[in-house]
């Protein structure tokens, strides 16, 4: 998806951004198809250790890469857009409401990220046990190893303390609507429904911080994803963590349709099936 593709279309700066969205919803479900053979042809080779050879390796370190890269076009295409208009990445009206009502400065938390390594480790630990203790390995999340579980913490802890920091920025630029300038502009208005010049520049002033706040929290975004899947997992289980990932964030998204089809919600986005399984 690049730059070229989304601004070749004389489209309105809403249909632009839709645009952009569907796009990068469609490129999950396509990483999704091939990160799953990759996982089917894994777990299905003789080779106790296909996981861990040198040709796996490489062509799971190439399938990584590329969701890297994916992720990083989409950002910066978000990016072109919102510099004109970041008040709607803060409130899309492309996402459905479940999905709105778990954004974190226009995307996910990062630190969520890593909640679904340890919910994924979780689990496949409590699924393999009983192998474990005989001595068998998987190589999968369930056997992430002390180095790796310390990492993980530390990037947690790190990943925190700057989301509490961006969250203190947002917050502290909300309230600054009921401060000056703002607040003494509307009191002193007389037709609320013009816009003067001061009040423009003062809104503008708030978008270019607002416009700030949200290039650190992609920034958060993508630098906790890449220590993940390129320095702390292993490439097998990095292609498992981006696996759950993008499914969550497909089947997140088609709930969500769903369930605003329930509530009389249309967003005129048609329900697809883009949770595709490994049968």
């Amino acid at each position: 998806m690049q730059k070229s593709k989304m601004t070749s279309v004389n489209v309105s700066d809403q249909e632009a951004q839709h645009l952009c969205f569907q796009e990068w919803m469609k490129l999950q479900e396509q990483d999704l198809l091939e990160l799953l053979h990759a996982h089917h042809h894994s777990s299905s080779s003789s080779a106790s250790t296909y996981r861990t050879s040198a040709n796996s390796d490489s062509h799971l370190k190439q399938l990584i890469a590329k969701s890297i890269k994916h992720f990083q076009d989409y950002i910066d295409n978000r990016r072109h857009f919102a510099r004109n208009d970041v008040s709607a990445y803060l409130a899309p009206t492309w996402c459905t409401t479940l999905e709105s009502s778990m954004l974190w400065i226009s995307g996910c938390r990062p630190s969520s990220f890593i909640r679904l390594v340890y919910a994924l480790g979780g689990r496949e630990l409590e699924s393999h046990l009983s192998n474990y203790l005989q001595g068998k390995r998987y190589g999968d999340l369930g056997e992430l190893s002390t180095i790796q579980l310390k990492s993980v913490d530390e990037l947690q802890m790190k990943t925190i303390r700057q989301e509490n920091r961006l969250s203190q920025m947002l917050a502290s630029l909300q309230e600054e609507i009921a401060d000056q300038p703002i607040a003494i502009i509307a009191n002193e208005v007389g037709n609320f429904a013009e816009i003067c010049g001061e009040a423009e520049e003062a809104l503008d002033k708030h978008a270019k911080c607002l416009m700030h706040v949200v290039e650190e929290a992609d920034k958060l975004r993508m630098e906790t994803f890449k220590e993940l899947v390129m320095n702390i997992l292993s490439p097998f289980q990095a292609l498992e963590f981006l696996i759950a990932s993008k499914k969550l964030h497909l089947c997140i998204n088609a709930w969500g349709e769903k369930r605003d089809l329930q509530h009389g919600r249309n967003r005129g986005t048609a329900e697809r099936n883009i949770c595709p399984t490994l049968s």
